[in-house]
């Protein structure tokens, strides 16, 4: 696991663009995030954590990882029912072991992200099953490290945003005026959200 590289410069500039923000950074202080730099596992771990509570996902991806290595090869070696008894539902297990295979197969490329824009890496992504948009932006931010992702379709980054400002609703055309202002650092800007939609 890795850090989320962010400092000064992006903190500075989003105090310089927004008062309200400033003042919920000054309070809450820097905000350390995790990252996971092997977008395969991050993938997988997203896929087995869908639809469940985030401690039934830990205790299944642990499972996982103490059976088998995560890494393409591994993952399309193993039987399905192997890794179901992991406690993954069937349609997980294809959905990662797809996922396994595409790459296997050269039909998708992990490394040439690297070299991809945000909006193209989340094209190639949502080809996989299991992979929607909000998905492939938090792998954006929490694999690739990417510094100007702000989701339209999390709940807490909308939470977050009400909180902040006062609105009753976060519309499409308020969320873009906010993802203008917070740009090119929207990635940091939303570690203070979901501080903020969180209790913090």
């Amino acid at each position: 696991m890795a850090i989320f590289e962010y400092g000064e410069k992006e903190i500075n500039y989003l105090k310089s663009k927004d008062k309200r923000l400033a003042a919920v950074i000054e309070r809450i202080g820097h905000l350390d995030r995790e990252t996971d730099p092997d977008l395969f596992y991050a993938l997988s771990s997203s896929i087995a954590a869908q639809q469940v509570s985030g401690k039934a996902a830990e205790t299944v991806w642990r499972r996982v990882t103490e059976k088998t290595a995560i890494t393409p090869e591994s993952i399309a070696a193993l039987d399905a029912v192997e890794l179901q008894s992991c406690g993954l539902s069937m349609r997980k297990v294809q959905y990662i072991k797809e996922a396994a295979e595409k790459i296997l197969a050269g039909e998708l490329d992990l490394d040439a992200t690297a070299k991809m824009s945000d909006e193209e890496v989340i094209t190639e992504l949502v080809k996989l099953h299991g992979i929607g948009r909000w998905t492939a932006e938090m792998l954006l931010i929490f694999s690739l490290g990417r510094p100007d992702v702000l989701s339209f379709g999390d709940f807490a980054i909308k939470k977050g945003l009400k909180l902040l400002y006062g609105h009753k609703e976060i519309t499409k055309e308020l969320f873009e005026k906010y993802r203008r202002r917070y740009s090119p650092y929207c990635s940091v800007a939303s570690f203070y959200l979901w501080a903020m939609a969180g209790g913090e």
